[in-house]
């Protein structure tokens, strides 16, 4: 069941030697109907508007929680933040990065997520525009450069994966 309701607060965050562990997911799908071989020209990813005007565009992310598995989290936030739903796949890496609005650090999890149903309505769809881009295009307009290796990482595995 998906809730529609977007969580709030920070209470149960969790926070691993000072530092805030946030979870996020690469959405990703196939061009129907693509006769092209080369992988990158078939795959088509999710990216959203930041909830900061004129902050650019991202993957789907956001804080974990005590109450949730890792994957849970992956799985909560394309939902709130993109409205999608779909199988988060095995974790692609984790990254150590300092955070835009504040001072802090960071840990963030990245996911593949494979999207099998897109919503038309979502939690923060009055907040976010969502838009489904190339590869090329996502590292082009992706703010965050850990992001962007994340998506390499799932190039290279979806690309291992079909030999």
């Amino acid at each position: 069941m998906v809730t529609m309701v977007s969580r709030i607060g920070r209470e149960l965050q969790r926070y691993d030697q000072g530092q805030r562990q946030v979870v996020g997911c690469i959405p990703y799908r196939f061009k129907t109907g693509s006769k092209n071989n080369k992988l990158e020209d078939e795959l088509e990813v999710l990216v959203i508007s930041a909830q900061r005007k004129g902050k650019g565009m991202l993957f789907p992310k956001g804080g974990l929680e005590s109450d949730e598995t890792i994957k849970e989290v992956a799985l909560r936030e394309s939902v709130e933040e993109a409205g999608v739903y779909g199988t988060v796949e095995g974790v692609l890496g984790k990254w150590c990065f300092k955070s835009k609005g504040n001072d802090g650090y960071y840990d963030g999890y990245m996911f593949p997520l494979l999207v099998k149903e897109q919503l038309d309505f979502w939690p923060e769809k009055d907040i976010r525009q969502r838009f489904w881009v190339s590869v090329a295009k996502a590292k082009e307009v992706c703010q965050y450069s850990w992001m962007k290796e994340a998506l390499d990482l799932l190039v290279i595995r979806l690309e291992s994966s079909s030999l």
